[in-house]
């Protein structure tokens, strides 16, 4: 059985792809994470290269209990999408290079993502300025139950049963 899970759709007939992280995936990601428009609308502070690539190696590849896909578009990196648990609770992260958005491939990934997925409750927290977010997390089943806040920022907590 391969751990890839692919699926075509609504992301406008382009084969969208999760499959398990490749260590040659990182410079992409790193790249996506300090796109100005992306660390705007998330409320994100990008990690210098070398923080990033310890993160990523250490905390998030290096955790078992971690479900961390990269997500491709027609066998181009597109993004990532990532589950974790931080303070007792599961929750759902995701980040697409801005030449993947608005184009159904978000949607697209994190249903193939909620299939591989499976504990529940799924939290997730995007910053309330980011509607975009808002609305594929809530499209997925995810219902309001809150709001936190991280640092200055106001943050919808998400939750999906």
């Amino acid at each position: 059985m391969s751990d890839e899970v692919r699926g075509t759709g609504p992301a406008g007939g382009h084969e969208v792809l999760l499959r398990p992280v490749a260590d040659a995936d990182l410079e992409l990601l790193l790249a996506y994470e300090h796109d100005p428009e992306a660390v705007r609308r998330s409320r994100f502070t990008p990690r210098p290269r070398d923080a990033f690539l310890a993160h990523w190696r250490q905390r998030v590849l290096g955790d078992p209990d971690n479900l961390v896909r990269t997500v491709t578009v027609d066998g181009e990196v597109a993004g990532s999408v990532m589950a974790w648990t931080q303070d007792g609770r599961r929750f759902l992260g995701y980040w697409l290079g801005r030449a993947y958005w608005g184009r159904g491939i978000g949607s697209r990934a994190l249903g193939l993502f909620l299939r591989e997925e499976t504990v529940r409750p799924l939290h997730a927290d995007p910053f309330a300025g980011n509607t975009a977010s808002v609305r594929l997390l809530e499209h997925h089943g995810f219902r309001g139950a809150g709001t936190l806040r991280h640092g200055a920022d106001e943050h919808v907590l998400l939750v999906l049963d």
